[in-house]
């Protein structure tokens, strides 16, 4: 585990950041399992973004290509499943659908997507022998190791962010294999919405979230930002596996 790399791609309206270390971790394999996550991280920009009118998600809003259509990839189908799933493990406290002003129903999937879509492109990754590996996305990060990967994985040290002062930790996780998420206003503004009301969340702080799966992690995230508290209790009683750090104001 001596050398170490890193390379960065913005993707999906973020900056995509993947770290390798290995006694080779430029090697040809690790190299070709970096270009194959971020092509993957691409083609779901390509199907599921909220932002690209030529997505087949939003073709498929606009009624320009059918439902179950050719036009229209698998992979929708799957993050909508999810997204349901969310809702309901929430109890609510996140939802990708809301009602617009106009009284239309929107569908944004956009607080599962990022997760899922880091997960899955870390197959890749996954299949090289012997490394381990990060991958960051807009504050949230998946660790892991590769294919016989002797004795135990090196743990990353993780930095959560102080909301207040973008230069300072207000603590740190060590993670081997498994998901650190964050949710808050602190880089992106008040983008969260609060599905019992509507409303955008608007506070400091942040909410942290540190567990198995970076697809449960990034949703109890959005969870407890929306309501902490009794994302607290939820998780404890449906996900004790996830740890919850929350950073007041």
């Amino acid at each position: 585990m001596s050398g170490r790399a890193a390379w960065v791609e913005h993707i999906m309206g973020m900056p995509i950041s993947i770290h390798v270390r290995g006694s080779q971790p430029r090697g040809e394999a690790v190299t070709a399992a970096v270009r194959s996550v971020f092509g993957h991280l691409r083609k779901v920009d390509a199907v599921l973004s909220t932002w690209r009118a030529d997505s087949d998600l939003l073709r498929l809003q606009h009624a320009e290509v059918a439902p179950g259509s050719e036009d229209v990839h698998d992979w929708i189908a799957e993050v909508t499943s999810l997204c349901l799933q969310a809702e309901e493990r929430t109890d609510g406290l996140f939802a990708a659908w809301r009602v617009l002003d106009s009284g239309r129903i929107a569908f944004d999937p956009t607080g599962v997507v990022k997760g899922w879509a880091v997960a899955s492109a870390s197959a890749y990754l996954a299949e090289v022998p012997d490394i381990a590996w990060s991958i960051g996305a807009g504050g949230d990060i998946l660790c892991g190791a590769g294919r016989l990967l002797g004795g135990q994985a090196p743990v990353w040290r993780i930095g959560i962010q102080d909301p207040a002062d973008a230069g300072r930790c207000v603590d740190v996780v060590g993670v081997a294999v498994g998901a650190v998420a964050t949710s808050g206003n602190a880089i992106r503004g008040t983008h969260v919405r609060d599905p019992r009301t509507g409303g955008v969340v608007d506070r400091a702080g942040s909410a942290t979230v540190v567990g198995p799966d970076l697809v449960w992690a990034d949703v109890w995230a959005t969870a407890a930002w929306v309501d902490p508290q009794r994302c607290a209790r939820l998780l404890a009683e449906r996900d004790p596996a996830y740890r919850l750090i929350t950073v007041a104001a």
